[in-house]
């Protein structure tokens, strides 16, 4: 890097039709996940299509915003530019109240992670958009 060049900024997400209403729940403070009103089934943000009846009638709902450490890894490498200022970082896979699994940060200390740990959603502004990152709760 030059002595003049700026630091690489974090990469964001960047809203599209099908996924606009999540980020603007987000701005919101508010969790959305998809649900299927054909057979009662929560589902991850991006399914379009039921994985237990195949209806395509899925609609969002929002969820509780509460959850539980499914797994997790610790980064310590820079991957990425833009992240070179936050290593060691997390990475999340957590269970939500729902059912469904997404993925996140912990906005905590590394080493409070404990799989199986009771989270509970935030939100943080990244780039243009707010997305969920977990606390404990």
């Amino acid at each position: 890097m030059t002595e003049n060049a700026s630091p690489a900024t974090r990469p964001a997400p960047i809203p599209d039709e099908a996924s606009q209403p999540f980020f603007d729940a987000a701005a919101e403070g508010k969790l959305l996940i998809k649900y299927c009103p054909a057979c009662s089934r929560h589902l991850a943000p991006a399914a379009d299509v039921c994985d237990a009846c195949h209806s395509t009638g899925i609609e969002w709902r929002q969820a509780s915003g509460r959850a539980t450490l499914y797994s997790f890894v610790v980064n310590h490498q820079v991957l990425h530019p833009g992240f070179a200022n936050e290593v060691p970082y997390n990475v999340l896979v957590v269970e939500l109240e729902e059912g469904p699994r997404i993925n996140g940060n912990y906005l905590g200390d590394n080493a409070d992670l404990k799989v199986d740990m009771a989270l509970k959603a935030t939100f943080e502004k990244v780039g243009d958009v707010s997305v969920p990152k977990w606390v404990a709760g």
